[in-house]
């Protein structure tokens, strides 16, 4: 590779943008809050508002207006030419936007707590089935995040947001793994790591997943495991399992000291390719260098291509993005070289691979069957039986 990081990957535009106010500040301003008018959130609407105060948006300063939604859309770019792959926006109903016009601020409520103050700058309606296909690469509803586009209000309201409260004790035990981009940053400091690669992941570690990590570790200094633990569909598996697994799988088989495991607030959008470039810029802000990017990375169903979410990354300059990706084939288990391999370096057919779709490992875990050992680690494999069953009997009662 040409271009190579001295250091740890400088924050996209430049610096860390932090949307949330210092301390002394934060009783008056809330103060203030509860005397303006007051939009509710979804769960969405609070990640992107958890990754906007913490800075892992650097450089959105809030909802985009109409000039950068637009350029974002089409180009890939926010106005100022910066890359940025999918819009950031704040939707509200028709009797909200007209509501808000003339407002000079607006206050951000999720489950009755404001959690942020808005700057209203604009009020627009964009097309939002043109949003859709520039963004998803389809208008079809069965793809969820078409869905959940279409299904958001019509109007967008813009502004530079501040953020009150990333209201984190709604994630129980997982609150502490929510660590903001300059204590990743600090944290990659403290341990020596000049060089950093970060693995995203919506389900729980599999054998696939663990060889790529460690073919990337073999790279590069140290191994952020970044799992995201925003919204997600409503089939995927709860994040509290998937760190369960994370934790289990890091204490029996990688390095500790050279694995740091943590919580990425956003949430899914399937965006496929667009996706797999803005999690590549924001684990940037984190202060990686590095981003693994698999088969079909952000994707669902058959909506984009085996390997498009690699092929998008060159269409940007090395320079431009600040952060390299690492493609890899898809990884699987092969019983006849009798250990992990790729289409690359393996000879043998389908039959003596063992890989298993995310349909079939559901379905084996409601029936209350254990994973094959090819596919998972037993460690990980009695969490997941555990989960399963405690959800089987839930629904029960």
């Amino acid at each position: 590779m040409s271009w190579l990081p001295a250091r740890a990957a400088a924050p996209h535009g430049g610096e860390l943008v932090e949307r949330i106010p210092p301390p002394d500040r934060l009783a008056d301003l809330k103060a203030k809050a509860a005397s303006l008018p007051t939009l509710s959130v979804d769960r969405r609407v609070l990640s992107d508002l958890r990754m906007l105060g913490m800075g892992a948006y650097s450089p959105l300063t809030g909802f985009m207006g109409r000039a950068d939604y637009h350029r974002v859309v089409h180009e890939m770019r926010l106005a100022s030419g910066l890359v940025w792959p999918l819009p950031v926006t704040l939707p509200v109903s028709g009797d909200d936007a007209a509501r808000l016009r003339g407002c000079g601020q607006v206050a951000l409520a999720y489950r009755g707590r404001r959690v942020a103050v808005v700057d209203v700058e604009e009020v627009y309606r964009p097309d939002k089935n043109e949003e859709a296909f520039q963004v998803y690469g389809t208008t079809d509803t069965r793809h969820p995040g078409v869905q959940a586009l279409l299904e958001q209000g019509d109007w967008y309201v813009a502004g530079p947001v501040t953020v009150l409260d990333l209201a984190l004790e709604e994630e129980g035990d997982l609150a502490p793994y929510f660590l903001w981009p300059r204590q990743t940053r600090r944290l990659f400091r403290e341990r020596g790591w000049r060089t950093v690669v970060a693995f995203q992941t919506r389900n729980p570690i599999h054998r696939a997943h663990e060889y790529l990590q460690k073919c990337a570790l073999e790279m590069v200094d140290g191994l952020l495991i970044h799992p995201l633990a925003g919204a997600t569909k409503e089939d995927d598996l709860d994040a509290p399992t998937r760190f369960r697994c994370y934790l289990r799988l890091i204490d029996g088989y990688f390095p500790k000291e050279r694995v740091l495991l943590a919580a990425f607030p956003a949430s899914m959008r399937y965006a496929g390719p667009r996706e797999a470039v803005f999690h590549a810029l924001c684990r940037k802000n984190y202060g990686c260098t590095h981003f693994i990017v698999g088969r079909d990375h952000a994707g669902v169903g058959s909506f984009y291509g085996t390997f498009d979410a690699q092929r998008i990354f060159d269409r940007f300059t090395p320079e431009e993005l600040g952060i390299i990706p690492l493609k890899f084939d898809h990884a699987f288990y092969c019983r006849a070289c009798g250990g992990m391999a790729t289409a690359r370096t393996c000879p043998h057919g389908s039959g003596s691979r063992v890989a298993l779709s995310g349909t079939r490992v559901r379905e084996l875990l409601r029936r209350g069957e254990r994973l094959p050992e090819e596919f998972t680690r037993p460690e990980v494999a009695e969490v997941l039986l555990a989960s399963a069953a405690q959800s089987r009997a839930g629904a029960g009662r």
